[in-house]
């Protein structure tokens, strides 16, 4: 057993908030536990400039902390973006569209922001996790008013993270056990168990192809449970 009583292979608390603020496209707050993530979808009628004439749209995000997400008050980023914040707004956009065909978009920008309001470990597959939710509610709402004319998501998408400990495995980290882990990884996989994106780190001894495989394994059975909880909380079982 953990400290919060979680067997090796269990997720937090999971919870999803749709419509949690009436202005954007569309909005959820997603709870990993005690990690709580804003994400909002907005629609800009308009492509980056390399896209342009193209006919196929775009996805992109943003990531950033509000000052009370931590227990020490975290300054906003209003000059520069933090190498941290940069690579995982990058990072939940990269993954996004890996499951949607952009050309179905049209030559539309889906902005997805991802407001951390509490911290306690994991907030990148928290940020992915629920902003596939918010992004398959913008979707709805796009083909209900006839401003898209297909479905541009081909598969379910979450992200989840796991931690080697000694010999043993641990699904979804909380800050605590990600600061004792040996190998942290971060999966972000399909339903049918395709590879969006993995991000694995020995943070204090190298790991093998076989504890990357078991890794894999446990993270699978986490994304299935997470896949289900958003079908669920989209009224889609």
């Amino acid at each position: 057993m953990r400290k919060d009583g979680r067997k090796f292979d269990e997720l937090r608390p999971i919870r999803f908030t749709l419509d949690f603020l009436k202005n954007p496209l569309s909005s959820v707050l997603v709870e990993f536990g005690d990690t709580k993530v804003l994400c909002t979808v907005s629609l800009e009628d308009k492509v980056p400039p390399f896209l342009r004439g193209s006919g196929s749209g775009w996805i992109t995000a943003e990531y950033a902390f509000i000052p009370g997400a931590t227990p020490e008050r975290t300054p906003r980023e209003i000059l520069m973006r933090k190498g941290r914040s940069l690579e995982i707004q990058r990072l939940v956009g990269r993954v996004l569209r890996g499951i949607v065909d952009l050309a179905k978009l049209g030559e539309k920008t889906l902005w997805i922001d991802c407001e951390v309001l509490n911290a306690d470990g994991g907030t990148r597959t928290a940020s992915v996790t629920g902003a596939f939710v918010a992004l398959k509610l913008a979707i709805k709402k796009l083909l209900e008013k006839s401003i898209i004319n297909e479905d541009p998501i081909q598969e379910f998408l979450a992200g989840v993270s796991v931690g080697k400990i000694g010999q043993e495995y641990f699904l979804d980290l909380n800050f605590e056990e990600d600061a004792l882990v040996e190998v942290d990884a971060n999966f972000f996989l399909t339903e049918s168990g395709k590879i969006i994106e993995i991000q694995a780190t020995a943070e204090k001894s190298p790991f093998s192809w076989e504890d990357l495989e078991k890794m894999k394994e446990l993270a699978y059975k986490g994304i299935i449970l997470l896949i289900q909880k958003q079908k669920e909380v989209l009224n889609l079982v």
